[in-house]
């Protein structure tokens, strides 16, 4: 086990008795935004635990290199010994869920990761929580909370005319990804009702903003948008999802973990319901304004490409419980939150180039043995990759 359990350059604490939280998958997109947020506004440190794949970069959490609320594990969440040490050791108040396998391209082409992860993984995080609050006792065994961040993809597709997701929406999984995501549901709902755990699940519709991986739309698109390279839109580019800003995303799950009720489900949406080609050209239109080409528009270079297998056709979340009980709204308009997301990128481009490259891995590979990142349809566009090319090999196989 403790070949298993490093922490890199956060430094090392003592045993804590002091009120904590643990976070899974935090080097991740949304975790790490979370960790960062959290971290700027409160002073209450946090057990950061990430297995450090493909999507996982340290370089998020470059900030924190120096702050001691901020101890980072790299350990896998199928490790039972590893878990049950970070519980005894931390004696964290919650647990917030990020760790799974989230791109639904790769679900198509390595579904067991994601079983097993999302699944396998998640059963074995519920089983240490169980664990460790069994012997909790008073006000530390009332106030522990185990928060599961889950998807919207898990209710399947809507047809154009019908009413959003609510939380009582009979599940419809339709990719490998989506369906793995449902399976951890089910057990988190089964460890509340069964043991009483005091779980809370949340479902998030899409979310877009800093530090996102970029194999996902907005960033990939931004990325060939700025490289002069084609822009891929699937089939018709008429899929509508909902679009939901990664700070406004944070700021929910912190209301949830602050005054969700134990046992309860709240969808998490963005009120932005757009088209995938919408979602491109509002891109393209933000870009041609804050920076310009020398000629023609950033839409010159949309492409459509073959659809993806299972593509679901709409995605719309009712996030009216979670206002209405917890009083949390999106703060961002789409437009403004793809704003900042535009000059964000344009801001950093070291961090992009890093993750493009795959030199943000380079130095963790001095001290672990990493996985390969894995072969990608975004990622090979990013790479430079023809759309067609790329599509056709990967059908292939």
């Amino acid at each position: 086990m403790r070949g298993h359990y490093n922490f890199v350059f956060f430094k090392k604490t003592g045993r804590s008795d002091s009120i904590m939280l643990l976070i899974t998958g935090g080097a991740g997109f949304i975790g790490a935004n979370f960790v960062l947020g959290w971290l700027a506004g409160c002073s209450e440190p946090v057990i950061n635990v990430d297995k450090l794949t493909y999507a996982g970069n340290l370089d998020t959490l470059g900030s924190l290199q120096h702050d001691q609320r901020h101890v980072f594990v790299r350990a896998d969440i199928h490790d039972r010994e590893t878990l049950n040490h970070l519980f005894a050791k931390h004696r964290p108040r919650a647990v917030l869920h990020f760790a799974a396998e989230s791109h639904v391209d790769r679900s198509i082409h390595r579904p067991e990761e994601f079983v097993q992860t999302n699944v396998v993984g998640t059963f074995t995080l519920l089983e240490a929580a169980r664990a460790y609050w069994n012997q909790l006792t008073g006000a530390d065994k009332d106030r522990f909370r185990f928060v599961h961040i889950s998807t919207d993809e898990v209710y399947g597709t809507l047809a154009p005319d019908a009413p959003p997701f609510t939380e009582t929406t009979i599940y419809a999984p339709n990719s490998p990804y989506s369906a793995s995501k449902a399976a951890s549901d089910h057990l988190v709902r089964a460890y509340h009702h069964t043991y009483g755990l005091p779980t809370l699940t949340t479902h998030c519709s899409n979310n877009y903003g800093p530090y996102q991986f970029p194999e996902k739309m907005i960033p990939l698109m931004l990325t060939c948008a700025l490289a002069g390279k084609p822009l891929p839109v699937y089939g018709d580019g008429l899929h509508i999802r909902d679009w939901l800003y990664v700070g406004d995303h944070c700021a929910a799950l912190r209301a949830v973990l602050a005054r969700g009720q134990p046992g309860e489900t709240y969808n998490i949406g963005g009120c932005n319901e757009k088209t995938n080609l919408d979602v491109v050209h509002t891109l393209c239109a933000a870009l041609d304004r804050i920076k310009a080409k020398s000629s023609g528009t950033y839409a010159d270079q949309i492409t459509f490409v073959a659809d993806r297998p299972g593509h679901d056709r709409r995605y719309a979340m009712d996030a009216s419980k979670i206002e209405r009980e917890l009083g949390w709204r999106p703060a961002e308009t789409f437009e403004t939150g793809l704003e900042k997301t535009v000059h964000w990128y344009l801001d950093h481009p070291d961090w992009v180039n890093r993750v493009i490259s795959g030199n943000y891995r380079n130095w963790v590979e001095l001290n672990f043995k990493l996985h390969p990142a894995p072969r990608t349809f975004f990622s090979e566009i990013a790479q430079g990759a023809s759309a067609k090319t790329v599509w056709g090999s990967m059908r292939a196989e």
